[in-house]
């Protein structure tokens, strides 16, 4: 599955209307991946009976990924579709109900909570758990898509480390742009930072920090043509400068770091958001502005967006939907 299709929800209203009576349960998990699969299985432990609708795709932006070498527990290493496929069958075994389905439009307004599935389905819950991530944005070119997982990432942290003292290259001009830069120049040996207009976006201190690093070097009014490869892997870029000249790099990663959307678009009516869209949450917790709706992993988190932060909220939001569903009398 595509990490360039949107994931979890849809942001887009049907107008289509669900039938029939709606399905009541205790505990909605909306989304997979590490969040999501970590909650239900804290919720399904707590005897919370949790029911969970992956989303679009099953097991979140980790199911593109191929090495995971920095999830605790693997020391060899493990492919991300084996990790979610782990995490997801230790949630099946505490009882999970997972299913597929998408969630397409919810009503916060009052509890329980109502959330439709596929158009078609209506969901009414004592307690949700938002789990939904984020889908990163690339470029929309088709070598970007070929070349995912071998040698085109959106996660410098994540990836990084499969290029050491390798050449790679960046593309943005934000402070996430700036920021992956920084963190491979300290791995690889030349990072190409490009950038489409003639100065960078990120703020002053993070483009003396880039300026400052001598492997870092910056390419203003560059825009990527296309990703090249040979044996199905990464070995260079072609650009098109300024003056509409043909620039090729030799590298052998590619990062994309033009920023996240969060999924959280059929609940943005009820729920507080940042101005781009990610959860709030009450610090702390995994609580949101609406008691009994928590969010957990990518869709509240802009800053960390690793599986094990992610896996982490997802316990914080089981745990935060235990104690409120104790303390409540339904």
């Amino acid at each position: 599955m595509s990490m360039f299709k949107k994931m979890e929800l849809s942001d887009e209203k049907s107008d289509k209307q669900p039938e029939g009576e709606p399905e009541k349960v205790k505990c909605l998990i909306i989304g997979s991946g590490p969040a999501g699969y970590t909650a239900a299985i804290y919720a399904a432990r707590a005897n919370l009976n949790p029911v969970m609708y992956e989303g679009l795709e099953p097991g979140g932006q980790l199911t593109t990924t191929t090495d995971v070498e920095n999830f605790p527990g693997y020391p060899d290493g493990v492919t991300g579709p084996v990790m979610m496929d782990d995490f997801k069958k230790q949630a099946a075994r505490f009882g999970t109900d997972i299913r597929p389905g998408i969630a397409t439009a919810s009503d916060l307004s009052s509890s329980p909570f109502r959330v439709t599935i596929d158009d078609s389905i209506i969901i009414e819950t004592d307690s949700l758990i938002i789990a939904t991530g984020a889908t990163a944005k690339y470029l929309g070119i088709e070598s970007e898509k070929k070349y995912m997982g071998s040698g085109v990432s959106a996660c410098a942290t994540c990836d990084g480390f499969f290029y050491k003292n390798q050449d790679v290259a960046v593309v943005g001009g934000g402070d996430t742009a700036a920021e992956e830069a920084l963190y491979l120049s300290g791995i690889c040996k030349k990072v190409y930072l490009i950038i489409r207009k003639d100065h960078m976006r990120a703020t002053k201190v993070m483009q003396q920090r880039v300026m400052d690093k001598e492997n870092i070097t910056v390419l203003y009014e560059h825009v990527t043509r296309e990703i090249v490869g040979e044996n199905g892997v990464v070995t260079g870029v072609i650009l098109i400068n300024s003056l509409g000249e043909e620039v090729r790099l030799e590298i052998s990663g590619f990062f994309v770091a033009i920023g996240h959307t969060p999924n959280s678009g059929i609940f943005r009516d009820y729920l507080e958001t940042d101005e781009v869209g990610y959860i709030k949450t009450i610090p702390g917790t995994a609580k949101t502005n609406i008691e009994g709706v928590f969010a957990c992993g990518d869709v509240m988190d802009p800053h960390y967006r690793q599986a094990v932060t992610a896996a982490g909220t997802g316990c914080m939001a089981a745990m935060d939907t235990e104690k409120f569903l104790g303390t409540r009398k339904f």
